[in-house]
Protein backbone atom coordinates (compact mmCIF):
# COMPACT_ATOMS: atom_id res chain seq x y z
CA UNK A 1 0.00 0.00 0.00
CA UNK A 2 1.10 3.74 -0.78
CA UNK A 3 1.53 5.89 2.25
CA UNK A 4 1.21 9.82 1.45
CA UNK A 5 4.25 11.79 3.06
CA UNK A 6 2.52 12.94 6.09
CA UNK A 7 4.53 16.01 6.60
CA UNK A 8 4.35 17.14 3.01
CA UNK A 9 1.47 20.22 2.88
CA UNK A 10 -0.29 20.31 -0.44
CA UNK A 11 -2.64 22.86 -2.21
CA UNK A 12 -5.93 22.27 -3.61
CA UNK A 13 -4.28 20.68 -6.52
CA UNK A 14 -1.99 18.55 -4.91
CA UNK A 15 1.06 20.64 -5.25
CA UNK A 16 3.49 20.97 -2.42
CA UNK A 17 2.99 24.94 -1.48
CA UNK A 18 6.45 26.61 -0.95
CA UNK A 19 7.20 27.06 3.03
CA UNK A 20 8.88 30.45 3.56
CA UNK A 21 10.76 31.43 6.96
CA UNK A 22 12.04 35.03 8.14
CA UNK A 23 15.62 34.63 8.29
CA UNK A 24 15.83 37.01 11.35
CA UNK A 25 13.07 34.19 13.32
CA UNK A 26 15.23 31.12 11.82
CA UNK A 27 17.59 31.10 14.98
CA UNK A 28 14.55 31.83 17.35
CA UNK A 29 12.81 28.70 15.33
CA UNK A 30 16.10 26.48 15.96
CA UNK A 31 16.59 27.32 19.55
CA UNK A 32 12.82 26.51 19.71
CA UNK A 33 13.65 23.19 17.97
CA UNK A 34 16.29 21.95 20.27
CA UNK A 35 14.27 22.65 23.26
CA UNK A 36 11.63 21.06 22.19
CA UNK A 37 13.66 17.62 21.44
CA UNK A 38 13.94 17.35 25.04
CA UNK A 39 9.89 17.30 25.54
CA UNK A 40 8.05 16.69 22.56
CA UNK A 41 10.52 14.69 19.51
CA UNK A 42 8.14 14.02 16.98
CA UNK A 43 7.14 17.74 17.17
CA UNK A 44 10.49 19.31 17.16
CA UNK A 45 11.32 16.54 13.77
CA UNK A 46 8.67 17.91 12.20
CA UNK A 47 9.48 21.61 12.44
CA UNK A 48 13.62 20.73 11.98
CA UNK A 49 11.93 19.12 8.09
CA UNK A 50 9.87 22.03 7.62
CA UNK A 51 12.50 24.46 8.28
CA UNK A 52 15.08 22.74 6.17
CA UNK A 53 12.63 22.33 3.06
CA UNK A 54 11.57 26.87 3.52
CA UNK A 55 12.69 29.02 1.55
CA UNK A 56 14.34 31.42 3.65
CA UNK A 57 14.01 34.80 2.95
CA UNK A 58 14.55 39.11 4.45
CA UNK A 59 12.17 40.00 6.64
CA UNK A 60 11.05 42.49 4.41
CA UNK A 61 10.75 40.12 1.65
CA UNK A 62 8.23 37.88 3.36
CA UNK A 63 4.44 38.31 2.00
CA UNK A 64 2.43 39.33 4.40
CA UNK A 65 0.17 36.33 3.99
CA UNK A 66 2.88 33.78 5.27
CA UNK A 67 2.49 32.92 8.70
CA UNK A 68 5.67 33.77 10.89
CA UNK A 69 6.26 34.14 14.78
CA UNK A 70 4.08 36.85 16.00
CA UNK A 71 1.28 37.26 12.80
CA UNK A 72 -2.37 36.05 13.79
CA UNK A 73 -3.74 33.38 11.38
CA UNK A 74 -7.63 32.34 11.20
CA UNK A 75 -7.02 28.49 9.93
CA UNK A 76 -10.34 26.05 9.28
CA UNK A 77 -9.86 22.33 10.50
CA UNK A 78 -10.89 21.20 7.34
CA UNK A 79 -12.06 17.70 8.83
CA UNK A 80 -14.85 19.52 11.17
CA UNK A 81 -15.18 22.44 9.52
CA UNK A 82 -14.34 24.62 12.55
CA UNK A 83 -12.62 27.61 12.48
CA UNK A 84 -9.94 28.94 15.21
CA UNK A 85 -7.62 32.43 15.10
CA UNK A 86 -4.30 32.33 16.88
CA UNK A 87 -0.84 34.41 17.05
CA UNK A 88 1.91 31.96 16.43
CA UNK A 89 4.40 32.58 19.42
CA UNK A 90 7.86 30.68 21.09
CA UNK A 91 6.86 28.08 23.67
CA UNK A 92 7.97 30.61 26.20
CA UNK A 93 5.15 32.77 25.39
CA UNK A 94 2.17 30.11 24.60
CA UNK A 95 -1.37 31.04 26.02
CA UNK A 96 -4.51 29.04 24.87
CA UNK A 97 -6.66 32.10 27.21
CA UNK A 98 -4.93 34.51 24.51
CA UNK A 99 -5.21 32.98 21.66
CA UNK A 100 -1.31 32.19 21.78
CA UNK A 101 0.28 28.99 20.15
CA UNK A 102 3.46 27.80 20.49
CA UNK A 103 5.00 26.94 16.90
CA UNK A 104 6.29 23.57 19.21
CA UNK A 105 2.79 22.45 18.94
CA UNK A 106 1.25 19.90 16.52
CA UNK A 107 -0.93 23.28 14.75
CA UNK A 108 1.88 25.39 15.35
CA UNK A 109 4.24 23.12 13.48
CA UNK A 110 1.63 22.25 10.55
CA UNK A 111 1.41 26.24 10.38
CA UNK A 112 4.60 28.19 10.38
CA UNK A 113 5.23 28.93 7.10
CA UNK A 114 2.35 28.40 5.33
CA UNK A 115 0.39 31.23 3.07
CA UNK A 116 -3.26 31.96 2.83
CA UNK A 117 -4.77 29.73 1.25
CA UNK A 118 -2.20 26.75 1.36
CA UNK A 119 -3.68 23.12 2.88
CA UNK A 120 -1.40 20.95 5.43
CA UNK A 121 -1.56 17.57 7.19
CA UNK A 122 -1.35 17.45 10.75
CA UNK A 123 -1.34 14.65 13.26
CA UNK A 124 -3.01 15.13 16.66
CA UNK A 125 -1.12 13.87 19.75
CA UNK A 126 -3.47 10.90 19.42
CA UNK A 127 -2.40 10.34 15.92
CA UNK A 128 -5.25 11.24 13.43
CA UNK A 129 -4.39 12.65 11.08
CA UNK A 130 -6.35 15.72 9.96
CA UNK A 131 -5.92 18.58 7.70
CA UNK A 132 -5.73 22.61 8.19
CA UNK A 133 -6.46 25.42 5.43
CA UNK A 134 -4.48 28.73 6.29
CA UNK A 135 -7.83 31.08 5.71
CA UNK A 136 -5.92 34.64 6.95
CA UNK A 137 -2.81 36.22 8.04
CA UNK A 138 -2.63 38.99 9.98
CA UNK A 139 -0.05 41.08 11.71
CA UNK A 140 -2.65 42.32 14.61
CA UNK A 141 -5.27 40.07 15.43
CA UNK A 142 -8.34 39.60 13.03
CA UNK A 143 -11.95 41.07 14.43
CA UNK A 144 -14.35 38.01 14.73
CA UNK A 145 -16.39 37.81 11.52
Amino acid sequence: THRMNTRTPVTEDNTTPTLVIDAAQLAQLRGAVRLAAQTAPEIAERLLEEIDRAEVLPSDEVPDQVVTIGRWVRYQNVDNDSTRTVQLVLPAQANAAEGKLSIVSPIGAALIGLSEGQLMPWETRDGDRQWLRVLQVSPTKPREA
